[in-house]
């Protein structure tokens, strides 16, 4: 039987607002598109969470976030509240690929099958796409290549994979994609989006098998090179 956890997870990388909480292997969760109301959002999403269960946040074990890549500014968010929370409770963090997690979404559904593969492509702006390519095993997405950021000419598929689905903003520029990735594409859905939900389910697998970081190591993943996190004041 497995321990009792308790985790809060959080998402701001998109045009998405959520925030999860999963007690004992339940997962309540509230989530909002709000593109610019991420600050104004989070922390009243977090509160009702908490009070819906009876909680405190000292009653937590770990915290979880969409790490990135996505919005330069939704990672700054969900980042300085998370390292707010890691410091003051004084425990773990677990980073998850924001792509991973519309990548859970889709190996959880009855679309994709053992063995599929999940290309999932988010709008990079600049003419780019932030790119990631998982297999689906036993429902949870295993990361098949480095994730990237570069133009949509640019994107490969793994070998070895018969086939892909195809989920995320990114797939706006499907016709700029080369031939070869369009073709091993069966659907696409280009509405997906990173829910704490899925930043949750896959925290907690992470977690029970040994991850988690200290507070000063929750950073985010930018994946462009000229963009950097600035820590918190007073911090090393």
């Amino acid at each position: 039987m497995r321990s009792q956890l308790t985790l809060l997870a959080l998402d701001t990388s998109s045009e998405g607002c959520s925030a999860a909480l999963l007690v004992n292997g339940q997962i309540h969760e509230r989530f909002e598109v709000a593109p610019r109301g991420h600050t104004r959002l989070l922390m009243p999403m977090v509160r009702e969470l908490l009070a819906g269960q009876g909680l405190v946040p000292g009653d937590l074990d770990a915290l979880a976030f969409a790490c990135g890549p996505g919005s330069f500014t939704g990672l700054r968010i969900a980042t300085g509240v998370i390292q707010g929370l890691a410091f003051g409770l004084e425990i773990p963090v677990v980073p998850v690929s924001s792509l991973a997690t519309v990548a859970a979404e889709v190996c959880g559904s009855s679309e994709c099958s053992e063995g599929d593969g999940v290309a999932v492509a988010f709008d990079a702006r600049m003419g780019e796409v932030y790119w990631g390519c998982f297999n689906n095993r036993n429902g949870v997405p295993v990361a098949a290549a480095e994730e990237c950021v570069c133009a949509p000419e640019l994107v490969a598929l793994p070998e070895g994979t018969s086939r892909w689905l195809a989920v995320g903003s990114g797939w706006g520029y499907r016709e700029q994609m080369p031939e070869a990735v369009t073709a091993a594409v069966g659907s696409c859905e280009s509405s997906g989006v990173p829910r704490a939900r899925y930043v949750a389910v896959l925290a907690e697998q992470i977690f029970r098998a040994g991850g988690g970081v200290p507070a000063e190591q929750a950073q985010p993943v930018y994946l462009r090179n000229t963009v950097t996190w600035q820590k918190l004041p007073g911090r090393q």
